[in-house]
């Protein structure tokens, strides 16, 4: 086997945990932190909770939360203005993907200058970044430990893939508590997200042994926990499970990187500004159905992390096709999208978005080469 790196931040799990952030960001070195965050989780309560903790361990700080659900460049460059007046030594985000990614992209520009367009794609950043400390209050980004930032630019009007070891956060405080505040919808589309890095990093081409533990681990519980954390979003074991598949996932594709569907959803979310997981609930099908093919085995496997019936199939048993199947049934139970022309998608766009998903870094890692005439056809099987 080829040599592979694997990178992972100091990981701190578990109900309460939200209560080590102070004393996390304090031993990074910082005196005074950067809080990015949105109004969601100011109107929650949880912001407050993190500058309670943040005060006991004797911190400064000042907060941002000019942000929308898919960040664009425009907020980064305010958000990096606003860091560079105030004097403040790390970051602390606070948030789904959103806060998170926003939080990467200001560290990255405060100290490494530019616009971020000069960092999309991989390995361009050079200098280090600030400290960081991540707490997810949503199951499904993963960019708590990931080492991906995803920002909308928004004169061409799709998303950016920054992708640097250095974007990986010093710590990720993951505590599934935040998850009850959480809507039925927003559950669903943010667990479904989950979903699709773990199936897209497990038949990655640079998934290894170390990556393909945490992504069948992470479906595994996706399917065993999501429908409960959906519909009862109080469910405190439903919830820790989702966090966990959440982090296994997101571990799983840091490393292996992603592949087909997220070059796609990319173009889509920075066009229509849709939801990331909602899109990817209704792509994730059709592009296993397209890497069918080449990863046969591996959605045998799939299957059986899937469904007990199936986990006692005899090896020869061909089971790839009930995981598809499967992957379908789940989005319509828990009550998303599974067509494109649903999210607002119109016909005319999907030549382009084609053409654009060529040049995501996440096309790279596909299993099956696709063309942009195979994208547009995939565009058109889910619309």
């Amino acid at each position: 086997m080829s040599i592979r790196k694997f990178v992972t931040p100091e990981i701190i799990f578990g109900q309460g945990a939200l209560s080590q952030i102070g004393e996390s960001a304090a031993r990074s070195g910082a005196s005074k932190v950067f809080v990015v965050t949105d109004q969601g989780l100011i109107d929650a309560g949880w912001v407050d909770k993190a500058l309670y903790y943040l005060r006991n361990a004797g911190l400064q700080y000042e907060i941002f939360s000019s942000i929308t659900s898919n960040p664009k460049d425009l907020e980064v460059t305010e958000g990096v203005a606003h860091y560079l007046r105030s004097g403040c030594d790390a970051l602390v985000a606070v948030g789904g993907g959103s806060p998170a990614d926003t939080a990467k992209a200001i560290a990255t520009l405060a100290t490494n200058g530019g616009e971020l367009q000069d960092y999309e794609g991989v390995n361009k950043i050079r200098h280090p970044l600030p400290p960081m400390v991540i707490v997810p209050s949503t199951a499904g980004t993963g960019s708590e430990v990931s080492q991906f930032a995803i920002i909308v630019d928004h004169q061409r009007r799709l998303k950016m893939s920054i992708i640097s070891k250095s974007l990986i956060p010093d710590i990720a405080i993951i505590d599934p508590d935040l998850l009850n505040t959480k809507s039925a919808r927003l559950a669903a589309a943010t667990g479904m997200d989950a979903l699709s890095h773990a199936i897209e990093s497990y038949v990655s081409l640079a998934a290894t042994p170390l990556t393909d533990i945490h992504a069948l681990n992470a479906i595994r519980l996706i399917f065993a926990n999501l429908k409960q954390s959906v519909f009862d979003r109080q469910d405190a074991v439903a919830n820790n499970n989702m966090a966990m598949a959440s982090l296994n996932a997101g571990i799983a594709f840091s490393n292996a990187i992603l592949g087909a569907g997220h070059a796609m959803t990319h173009q889509i979310d920075g066009l229509l500004d849709t939801h990331h997981g909602e899109t990817n609930a209704t792509l994730l099908p059709h592009i296993m159905q397209f890497n069918l093919p080449v990863c046969r085995d591996k959605f045998n496997a799939i299957a059986r992390q899937i469904d007990e019936a199936a986990s006692q199939a005899g090896p020869k048993q061909d089971l790839a096709e009930k995981a598809i199947e499967a992957v379908s049934t789940l989005t319509k139970e828990i009550g998303l999208h599974n067509r494109l022309a649903s999210v607002g998608l119109k016909k005319e766009n999907i030549k382009t978005l084609s053409q654009n998903a060529l040049n995501d870094a996440c096309l790279v890692t596909n299993p099956r080469d696709a063309t942009a005439e195979d994208i547009e056809k995939l565009f058109l099987k889910a619309y």
